[in-house]
This record gives C-alpha cells, sequence and structure tokens, in this order.
C-alpha cells in the first residue's frame, strides 16, 4: 500500500536522498580518521558498505509504503547512576514503564537491521546498566553502527577491554565542557573521572567520542579550540554537540539563540576541515532538511518500554514493540500525522517543536 493509497499525502523525499549522503560521508570521513589502524578501518569499511546497501533498502520500502528512517535511537533503561540537571529522561512526564525484555531488545534490533536502518544509537538512562546486552548486539550485527551515549562512570578496565573487542561500538561520553562546567551539572570530580575514563579507552585503541549538551551558557566555551584540543589529547576523535532542549520548566534561558544555532554549523564544518576528527551537530541543520527530522523522516525513538516515539524529546506513542513488529509500528497513525503535517515539525525557538505543540499532539489520541 503506498502513501497515497493510505491517506497520506506523498512527501518530497528529496531531503533522505540529502540524508543518506550526509550519513555515508560521515561515515567515510570516521574511516579516514582510523584509516591507520587496520582492525578499525575494516570494521568501517564493512559499516559504510552495509550503509550504501541499507539506503537501497529502505528506498525499495518506501516505494512499497513504508518508511524507515536510517536512524534509530533505542533508549534501554531510565536507570542511571546520575541525576544531571536538565537530563531529558528525567524530565519525562510519565513514569518509567517496565524494561523491554532481552528478547524483544534483540528482536527490535534484527528487524530494524532488516529493514534498512544504518545506525543504532543506544540510550538511556545509563545504557551500560544493560552492558552485556549492548555486546551481545553488537556482536550479532557487527555491520550496524552502535553508538552508546554514556556518562562513562560504569566504564571500568574490563568494561574497556570488552568494548574494544567490538569495533562497532562506539562510545560516546557526556563531558559538559571543562571541569567547572562538566562537575557543576554531573557532580564533583566527575571530570576528572571521564579523563581516566578516556585514558582506558585510548590504551586499547577504542574509536570514542564525547557528547556535549550545548547551551547559551556554555557555547562559547565548548566551540573553542581548547576545548576541542583538550580532548583531542585525551583520545576523543567524535564531537557530538547536542543542543539543549528544556525538558524541566524554569531551563528555557540554556536554549541556545538563533545566532549561535547559525554559528554552530560553521564552527562544526571549520573543525571538520581543521581537526583530525569528527564534528557531528544534533538535530543539525534542519532548514538543509525541510524541518525536524523526528517521526520517521530521518530518526524514531524507541523508549525503554518499548513505546515507538516521534523522538527522544517527545514521549508519544501509539505503538509498542512489545506488541507489534517494527515494520507495523512505523506505519502508525501518529508517524503518518505528524509527516502530513509539516508544519508540527518547522523550527522553533531553539527548542523542540514536537513539545511546542504538544496540545496538537495529544490531541491526535483523543480522535482515535
Amino acid at each position: 500500500m503506498t502513501n497515497r493509497q493510505a491517506g497520506f499525502p506523498v512527501p518530497d523525499n528529496r531531503y533522505r536522498d540529502t540524508f543518506n549522503q550526509t550519513i555515508g560521508e560521515t561515515i567515510a570521513q570516521a574511516v579516514r580518521i582510523i584509516g591507520q589502524d587496520p582492525a578499525l578501518f575494516i570494521t568501517g569499511s564493512v559499516i559504510l558498505h552495509y550503509q550504501k546497501k541499507a539506503a537501497v533498502i529502505r528506498k525499495r520500502l518506501e516505494q512499497q509504503g513504508l518508511l524507515v528512517p536510517p536512524v534509530m535511537i533505542l533508549s534501554i533503561t531510565s536507570r542511571c547512576n546520575l541525576t544531571c540537571a536538565g537530563c531529558y529522561m528525567h524530565g519525562r512526564e510519565e513514569k518509567p514503564a517496565a524494561e523491554m525484555s532481552p528478547s524483544v531488545l534483540a528482536s527490535a534490533v534484527s528487524q530494524a537491521a532488516e529493514l534498512g536502518v544504518s545506525v543504532i544509537v543506544i540510550a538511556g538512562g545509563e545504557p551500560l546498566v544493560r552492558k552485556e546486552e549492548i555486546l551481545a548486539l553488537a556482536r550479532a550485527h557487527p555491520s550496524i553502527l552502535f553508538p552508546v551515549f554514556s556518562n562513562g562512570l560504569l566504564i571500568d578496565e574490563t568494561t574497556a577491554t570488552a568494548i574494544a573487542a567490538c569495533h562497532n561500538i562506539v562510545p560516546v561520553i557526556s563531558f559538559e565542557g571543562f571541569r567547572e562546567e562538566t562537575d557543576a551539572r554531573r557532580g564533583r570530580g566527575v571530570f576528572d573521572r571521564l579523563l581516566a575514563v578516556a585514558a582506558r579507552l585510548k590504551a586499547r585503541g577504542v574509536f570514542f567520542g564525547c557528547s556535549v549538551t550545548t547551551t547559551k551558557e556554555n557555547f562559547a566555551r565548548v566551540t573553542d579550540h581548547a576545548f576541542v584540543q583538550e580532548m583531542r589529547k585525551a583520545g576523543v576523535r567524535v564531537f557530538t554537540y547536542v543542543e539543549y532542549v528544556p525538558m524541566q520548566n524554569g531551563t528555557n534561558a540554556l536554549i541556545l539563540t538563533h545566532e549561535q544555532k547559525k554559528t554552530l554549523q560553521v564552527v562544526l564544518a571549520d573543525f571538520n576541515h581543521n581537526f583530525p576528527a569528527l564534528f557531528i551537530g544534533f538535530p543539525g541543520d534542519e532548514d538543509t532538511y525541510g524541518g525536524c527530522l523526528a517521526a520517521g523522516r530521518g530518526f524514531v525513538h524507541v523508549n525503554p518500554s518499548g513505546g515507538l516515539e516521534p523522538c527522544p524529546a517527545a514521549p508519544y506513542s501509539d505503538a509498542n514493540l512489545t506488541d507489534v513488529p517494527l515494520a507495523e509500528a512505523l506505519r502508525s497513525r501518529l508517524l503518518g500525522r505528524l509527516r502530513e503535517t509539516p508544519e508540527v515539525l518547522a523550527e522553533t525557538k531553539g527548542g523542540c517543536a514536537l513539545r511546542a505543540n504538544r496540545a496538537w499532539v495529544e490531541g491526535l489520541f483523543s480522535h482515535e
């Protein structure tokens, strides 16, 4: 059944070719960065080859009426060993439900691979509370790239060694900037503990990165060459700048200004040109893709209990992977309605478009 037959307008899908190209170029750049390490180079080449194959699978399925995003974010737990200010998981309004069982989680990843998902981002909470399952998923799917967004504090010597054996896992450790910014949000002494974690990963040749929640307050510090140089010295080879989305009342002042959002794109392009590392912004330049890439346009989110959601900042779901296959969940009424109403996914004043329009989104459920 096509989108037109399903009652949804046929979208302008040119942005998807652009996004697929961006993913391919990003992975190719990572392969060039790790070119001196034969083991990592071979793994990266396999993943790059799969990405091209996966894009073909997604295009074929789209022609059959099923829109599969290239990226799936799996928040596998709401548990965490920290209570950071402004954490999106703590800011979610619903009470945590039971986590997906190991079998449901494994099935979700297998289905995603079959449907042509290229990148599966593992998040939480702190995802490494389910370390053994993450390692098993990576071993079972060597052609899938698994960035694991972690606060890093559970990466001891044993865990670092296990991660090093799975070349398709990319740990992405959370920093807020230098010691002052990181300790202020995550706890006293955390910055130095994370430098020790970075040293463990670096010593084992792990390709790893850092995630920086980018706010109006820390913008100047984390986009300064001094920060990049310190992180590079620690062994970081991927920098992910995540624009702050206010999940808690009273934090709107932390949102990047319009000028900062535009400047960030320029800065990251400059860094990619001048440093031997990979710099990625999230959500990135949404204008290039005609708005937010949530709701399956570029990515979807699976919450810890298996609910398929538009994105981590928008906790709305009408399909759960414990009950239905992923392909059926991707055809959900909610995702379809969001994609056919592009103004709901339009850029807002730095926050989340779906949260800004939450009354409209919640109204969809009342009309079922």
